[in-house]
Parts: C-alpha cells; sequence; structure tokens
C-alpha cells in the first residue's frame, strides 16, 4: 500500500460505523525537543493520523499558540533536517504520519530529495499552506513518485470550480479550513460550515478532514457524518504546554 492509501484508509477505518478520525498536530520540538519521540507516541496514541509541524519562523497561517511553539522549537535546533533524522532513528508509531510545512524548508531541502528521505521514515503526506494550488506541480509529482501525499487546502470561500479542481488532485484526505484567518480561534460550527463541509466531501474522491478551531467534543460531535475527520491543533499544544496527558486528552474528544 502506498503512502498516501495508508493515510486515507486509517481516516476511512476511523470514521467507518459512525466514528470520526481524530488528526492531531503537534509542533516537532515543542516544548522540549528530547521529548519529541515521547510525545509523538502519546499523540499517536489518541489519534489516527499525527501532523508534526515543521517549525518556521514566519507560520503566517498559524495562530498565536503554533507561533509561540515554533519560535520554541527553532531556539531548540529543531528543523525538518532533525525531524526526519528522529523519525529514521525511532521505532514510528503505527498511526500515519503527515508533515506540516512551509515552502521554504521543503525549498532548501529539495523536492526529489525530501519525497525520497521522508517515505522512507514513514511519512505519508505534506500540508504546505502557503503552496498555492496552481504553484504546486513540481512538488506534487515528486511526491508522487513516492507514493506520498500533498494534501490541499479548501476554504469556505474557494469557488465551485475551484473546488472540484483541487479535490481531484488532493492524495490522502482534503483539508477543509472551517474558517478564514489563523489557527487557534474556537469555532461553533453554524449550520453554513456544515453546508460548506457538505460540499467538500461531495466534491472529494478523497476522505475529508475540518480544521482551524476544533478544541471540544461537542464540535467533534456536530461534525460527525458531515465529514470523515478532524484535525486538532493549537488546543492540543496548549496540552502538551501544560504537561497534561495528550492521549486521554484526544480520546475525550471522540463522539459517544
Amino acid at each position: 500500500m502506498k503512502p498516501h492509501d495508508r493515510l486515507s484508509a486509517a481516516i476511512r477505518t476511523a470514521s467507518a460505523d459512525g466514528g470520526t478520525a481524530i488528526v492531531a498536530f503537534l509542533t516537532a520540538g515543542f516544548p522540549e525537543a528530547q521529548k519529541f519521540r515521547e510525545h509523538l507516541h502519546a499523540v499517536a496514541a489518541g489519534a489516527d493520523v499525527v501532523e508534526i509541524g515543521v517549525p518556521f519562523t514566519d507560520p503566517m497561517a498559524d495562530g498565536m499558540t503554533i507561533q509561540r511553539s515554533s519560535q520554541v522549537a527553532l531556539t531548540q535546533g529543531v528543523s525538518l533536517r532533525w525531524i526526519l533524522a528522529e523519525l529514521g532513528a525511532m521505532q514510528r508509531p503505527a498511526a500515519p504520519l503527515v508533515l506540516m510545512s512551509y515552502l521554504n524548508p521543503l525549498l532548501q531541502y529539495g523536492y526529489e530529495k525530501l519525497a525520497a528521505d521522508a517515505a522512507a521514515v514513514g511519512v505519508c503526506g505534506f500540508i504546505v499552506p502557503d503552496l498555492p494550488f496552481d504553484e504546486g506541480d513540481d512538488l506534487r509529482a515528486a511526491l508522487q513518485n513516492a507514493g506520498v501525499a500533498l494534501v490541499q487546502m479548501v476554504t469556505p470561500v474557494t469557488t465551485p470550480a475551484r473546488l472540484a479542481q483541487v479535490c481531484a488532485a488532493s492524495e490522502g484526505f482534503v483539508y477543509a479550513v472551517t474558517m478564514t484567518g489563523t489557527t487557534g480561534k474556537s469555532v461553533e460550527v453554524p449550520d453554513s460550515v456544515l453546508e460548506y463541509l457538505a460540499r467538500v466531501r461531495a466534491a472529494s474522491p478523497v476522505p475529508v478532514c475540518a480544521g482551524f478551531g476544533i478544541r471540544s467534543a461537542a464540535q467533534v460531535a456536530r461534525l460527525c457524518g458531515t465529514v470523515e475527520g478532524v484535525v486538532v491543533g493549537s488546543a492540543l499544544v496548549e496540552v502538551l504546554e501544560r504537561g497534561e496527558d495528550p492521549t486521554a486528552w484526544l480520546r475525550a474528544l471522540r463522539p459517544g
């Protein structure tokens, strides 16, 4: 099974029979780089997919929590190369792994080498929030050669024609942003958001996961059945920052 197929399969399995897949985000190396492996396994124990954030100096799509975590990780020397080396040296969790990175570190690494190295250490996909869809052909081609997904993002203002185009190109899953702006703000999930997410799901051949502002079991329950999964980021980073148990917190998000 190719890496991008593992990603889709994990989400579909978790969302079967009325469930909701949990895609859980942590910033690599936050709050302590030496605990990255421990935190990764703890998060994976409560999630279906783990999204590992590559720290970056200007994370423009992220709210204050993830910006802060990124800066702390950078001061400890965490980088894309460090993350791939850690994954290569450790016993990885069973949950599929996705890297969330801004474009510049990927460009510096080199697309072909990145794709090969990422696949070799169990990375199933990439999310690149500052890469416009129309400028993603080179990275998409490199990742496809290694069977690794380039997960596309859509928003409530994506036009129907664009939505169909982006969903058709996405692998692994489609990341449906629940609002415009940055991450971290709580979303009440009004009917208009559910209608938008239903449109995304109807257009997508791969699972759809909703993200930005998801931080409560009530929100997850509200989204259950409309999308296959949810992405939980800032709230989980805060759990790790407080030194609480991420496994228990993630399990408590699930409906029922």
